[in-house]
């Protein structure tokens, strides 16, 4: 029977170290603030930023909200970030996704400071993580290894498989399990004989997209599992891109849905901003 790793545990250790370090600059004069922008009215998205408000909180991290009508243009979008860009006191921008139709997301991911791009969405900031010289850390894949390294799992030398190969988690997931030593493989929905290769992977994180796909026919005995897919079901229950009741019984560590992979990429954006103030202040 596997082990659970909890993102709920691993993401209050996080975030409490984040905090530290609020206090800690905060000792020096240096306040951190992370500025987080809505278009729309969409009810996942309202939610996941309130849950950023409410980690900012807890980090003693200032936190401003523009929540903008759908019908906002690009332009005016653009000019928001530009504002925010210039202005000393904000440290990180995060504009949410999914934007309305009529903008366009990769001009606005590119509108963004690298500098004040806690997301690690910027292409800039892609670049270096890609060359082993980054200094954010894409939210979600950093915080699938954050969970790893406090389970004490060694990724040096492991066959590593990630499903799912988005701009978002796939790539750069692979990216750091390659940081790390790890001999990865990226499979995706034109994989052929899929279970061919899961079926050999030490370190599984999947993230395709599909409720209950990976079931335990397709893990290795002793494998470790994390699940970064969330799915509401018909009865309004959650559920991962894997199969939890059958492979947990083949897994060595596993995470769960919901509390896995899930608070893990607040608590790195959090990080994330305070890397973004001490870098922004000479600290590193």
């Amino acid at each position: 029977m596997a082990k659970i790793i909890s993102g709920k545990e691993v993401s209050a250790f996080v975030k409490g170290e984040a905090a530290k370090e609020v206090k800690t600059l905060n000792e020096k004069g240096i306040s951190v603030c992370l500025a987080v922008i809505l278009v729309g009215d969409d009810p996942a998205s309202a939610v996941y930023v309130n849950n950023k408000k409410k980690a900012c909180e807890v980090c003693g991290i200032k936190s401003l909200q523009y929540i903008l009508p759908e019908s906002t243009t690009e332009q005016e979008l653009l000019t928001l970030i530009e504002k925010l860009n210039n202005d000393m006191e904000v440290n990180g921008i995060l504009c949410q996704l999914p934007l309305p139709e009529h903008i366009n997301e990769e001009t606005v991911i590119n509108a963004i400071s690298p500098k004040k791009d806690v997301d690690c969405f910027h292409p800039e900031n892609v670049g270096r993580l890609h060359i082993g010289n980054g200094t954010f850390k894409p939210c979600t894949p950093a915080g699938v290894m954050e969970m790893i390294h406090f389970a004490g799992i060694q990724v040096r030398g492991k066959k590593c498989v990630v499903v799912g190969r988005s701009n978002i988690v796939g790539k750069p997931m692979g990216a750091l399990l390659m940081a790390e030593d790890g001999t990865v493989t990226i499979c995706h929905s034109k994989t052929q004989n899929l279970e061919e290769y899961t079926k050999n992977a030490d370190i599984l994180v999947v993230a395709m997209r599909q409720p209950r796909y990976i079931t335990g026919d397709m893990v290795k005995d002793s494998a470790v599992v994390v699940d970064v897919g969330i799915h509401r079901l018909d009865d309004g229950t959650l559920c991962g891109d894997v199969d939890f009741n059958s492979v947990e019984k083949k897994a060595s560590y596993i995470t769960p849905v919901p509390g896995g992979v899930g608070p893990m990429t607040i608590a790195i954006l959090m990080q994330n901003t305070v890397t973004a103030a001490k870098m922004q202040n000479g600290l590193i």
